[in-house]
Formats: C-alpha cells, structure tokens, sequence
C-alpha cells in the first residue's frame, strides 16, 4: 500500500467520494458547524488529505485531517469535532495534527486497511513536524448502545482488557491513549420533516428518540419543528 495526498493526487478526490459514501448515515451528513468547514479541507489543506492506494492506483481508503492548536491539556482540547475544525481554520499556532475521518469501502473492511492508513496519517504528521495526532474518535459500535453515557461506554472494556469498541481499539492497538469522551462533539439540527427523512422515521409527538445509526438520542420538539442531536465522540491521543 501507498498513500498519496489531495496536493499530489487530486484527480482521485471524485472516485473516492463514490465508493466510500455508504459508510455513514444519512444525518451525519448535516453537520451544523462541520458542514461550513468541509469542503475547505482538500481545498486550502490538501497536504493533510490522502487516500491510500493498491499496487494498481486502486483506492483502499480515503482520510481527511487538519493542524490544530492544542496545548497538551483536557481543558483546551477542542469542543469536538466542530471545535476542532472551527480551531483549524479560524486559528493560527498549529501544533498537532487532527485526525477527521479515516473512510475503508465497505468491501474492503477488515482487512487491517485502516490501521495502515492511521500509521500514513501520523506519518504526514512527522512530515509537517508535529509531535502528536489527536482524533475525535467516532465509536462504531456506540450506535448499538445510544442510551448508554459516552463517558460509561468508552471506559468499557472486553475480558482480555482490550476496548470494547473496534474503531477505538484500532486507535489503541497502534499505541494511542484516551483523553475524555466528548459527549456534544457533532451538532446537527433540522426540522421535524427533515430529520424524518434523514432516518426513514416517523416522529408524530415530542420527546427524545433513538433511530437507526445515532449514536444518541434526537430531540424532537414539534411545537418547534425542530430535531436536535448531539453526536459523542471520545478523544484520543497518538504520541509520533
């Protein structure tokens, strides 16, 4: 395997988006504050972008990252995901480098893909000079416990003391530490008809509901016609 950057490679961005856009449901899709900054990752960051790549140029996974300023303390971690890519563009001082989103085609998962593309990912790190990745991590199993606290779930454990969740255990297993769980890290907000779109549910009253793929429960007001979420995320620390 390769990896080869948005700045060196990017007539690969378009296909890459193709193959990897079943990975995340619908609403994720809607972030209040990650949307304003998105796009603005492969254009003004590229360097920080990659996709990792075959023997053939095939795209085995595509990752988004983003220097941040962070002064080492739980206290000034970021709000977030949305704090940490508001930190990135809005603020000067980089010194860590953010890991966003490390995205495998379904496919091509549990192949040991994305363990590789973490290790690419602190590479580019050292590249640019940092000496610590931080990631927001989303918990891939979270979804099946939604009214279990981030902060109880992410201290869960297996018997053989490994985590319990998969994406935060492949975070451990290349050496990372946790930091805290972020229970407010994503923001999305709608209204009434829209989140019933974004997750194929009906919500005919108010009140706090589970649906399909949330990490945590979606508070729907219809006096307001409004739905909002919060996504947890639990930050963890890599040391290059």
């Amino acid at each position: 395997m390769k990896s080869a950057t948005v700045a060196e490679r990017p007539d690969l961005s378009d296909p890459a988006k193709e193959l990897t856009s079943d990975l995340f449901p619908e609403y994720n899709n809607h972030g209040d504050i990650l949307n304003r900054y998105w796009s603005r990752l492969t254009e003004e960051r590229p360097d920080f972008q990659f996709h990792l790549l075959g023997d053939h140029d095939e795209i085995l996974a595509r990752a988004r990252s983003l220097p941040v300023r962070w002064d080492g303390t739980l206290q000034d971690l970021p709000a977030g995901i949305d704090g940490a890519i508001a930190r990135g563009f809005d603020e000067g001082g980089a010194n860590v480098l953010c890991a966003m989103v490390i995205m495998v085609p379904r496919g091509l998962q549990g192949r040991g893909i994305s363990v590789v593309a973490l290790r690419a990912m602190g590479e580019i790190a050292r590249q640019h000079g940092f000496a610590a990745m931080i990631a927001p991590v989303r918990p891939s199993w979270k979804d099946r416990y939604p009214l279990t606290a981030i902060e109880d779930y992410a201290g869960w454990r297996r018997s053989d003391g490994a985590l319990f969740d998969p994406w935060m255990r492949v975070h451990e297993r290349v050496g990372a530490t946790m930091l805290r769980a972020e229970p407010r890290s994503l923001r999305i907000t709608g209204t009434v008809a829209e989140w019933e779109k974004w997750t194929e549910m009906a919500f005919p009253v108010t009140g706090d509901f589970w649906f399909p793929g949330g990490l945590a429960t979606v508070s729907i007001n219809r006096d307001e016609d409004s739905g909002r979420y919060w996504e947890p995320n639990v930050w963890m620390r890599h040391i290059l």
